[in-house]
């Protein structure tokens, strides 16, 4: 008993020694695809769209592999509509802009300067503004009239809240004793539908965005 508390005493000691924060800021690029069930709607039809992300963020190592990171970042969740048939001269771009708090476990390897890591974890989200930027065909006065406007919110329809699944992985390069650099392949995989059910029709639409961002922390 007196050995094992010794070791619990000593292990309380250590864990403080080996336990590490940084903070930093990130910035990349991201691709947005938005999945939908269109029912009966067959002539639109949707398409990814770039956007962008950028945020700050921080993590605690609890030792040399596992540690727990959140971010707060900004991210566009775009994508691209269009129609076929008599209302063919439609098409616009839909570009979301998220608030976005993924926390994530992250899980690290390798060596001292170089090393990879994975982060698993979940999301929540609010979408803060929404603009449409194309074309928009009248089929009573056939004629096509330009987009390019602030998209109004209906409280009735539109789902602001989001969460869902996050995760990445990447490589870290420890540049100064006080300074790394990563480069992160991050997807945010949503849960709930941007769309709720609206005028008795169940019409679920989600979002599925993946990442490609850059990193720079300072440790402390």
């Amino acid at each position: 008993m007196r050995k094992l508390l010794i070791s619990m005493a000593l292990l309380a000691i250590m864990l403080p020694a080996q336990a590490q924060w940084r903070a930093g800021v990130t910035m990349g690029g991201d691709w947005n695809q938005y999945t939908i069930d269109k029912h009966y709607m067959t002539d639109w039809h949707y398409e990814g769209l770039w956007g962008w992300t950028l945020g700050l963020t921080g993590q605690y190592n609890f030792n040399d592999w596992l540690g727990v990171r959140a971010d707060l970042n900004c991210t566009q969740k775009n994508h691209r509509q269009y129609r076929t048939g008599v209302m063919a001269n439609t098409n616009y771009d839909t570009r979301n802009c998220y608030l976005q708090l993924p926390v994530m476990a992250s899980f690290s390897f390798g060596g001292q300067k170089v090393r990879g890591f994975l982060n698993l974890g979940v999301y929540g989200g609010y979408w803060l503004s929404s603009r449409l930027d194309g074309q928009y065909f009248n089929v009573f006065s056939e004629k096509t009239s330009n987009i390019d406007e602030s998209a109004e919110f209906n409280k009735d329809r539109d789902q602001r809240w989001d969460c869902g699944l996050a995760g990445g992985i990447g490589v870290e390069y420890r540049f100064a004793p006080h300074w790394a650099a990563q480069v992160e392949t991050r997807l945010y995989y949503s849960t709930i539908s941007t769309q709720k059910d609206y005028m008795q029709l169940k019409d679920p639409k989600y979002n599925t965005t993946a990442a490609i961002q850059a990193a720079v922390y300072y440790i402390f």
